[in-house]
């Protein structure tokens, strides 16, 4: 790695708790007001597909200011990021650290092989069977 690239982690790294709870509070602010602009998926723009994370903004959003059922309704996963970005605001708020020390490589694997056999399921119901798994744009 270069040492511009080292400088710009370290730097990434010192901001501590402002990324999670940053992240948390503007997905508050989106779940109190879902009109705000937000980004939309390429892949969807491009081949009108659903990534495995479409509709995952807006269900933890949903989920952070309480609307479960509307959340559930977007993405499984949705209250699930909502707990885990409370979590990682406070245990960065505690700690003054970025990446939490529990965090382990092997566990993101997990989560992302399980996002994408959730994707994967709900693609065999929309376009193999025919029944509607993503919710409507």
């Amino acid at each position: 790695m270069t040492t511009a690239g080292r400088r710009w982690i370290r730097r990434l790294e010192r901001c501590g708790p402002l990324l999670p709870l940053g992240a948390t509070g503007l997905l508050v602010l989106k779940g109190l007001h879902p009109g705000l602009p937000g980004f939309s998926c390429p892949l969807r723009a491009l081949t009108g597909i659903p990534c495995p994370t479409c509709y995952l903004t807006r269900a933890t959003a949903a989920s952070l200011v309480g609307r479960f059922g509307d959340s559930l309704a977007l993405h499984a996963f949705g209250p699930v990021l909502a707990a885990c970005l409370v979590i990682w605001s406070l245990q960065a708020l505690r700690s003054g650290r970025l990446v939490p020390r529990f965090l382990r490589g092997r566990q993101l694997v997990v989560v992302g092989v399980l996002l994408l056999l959730y994707w994967a399921g709900r693609m065999g119901l929309t376009y193999g069977l025919g029944l509607q798994a993503f919710p409507l744009p």
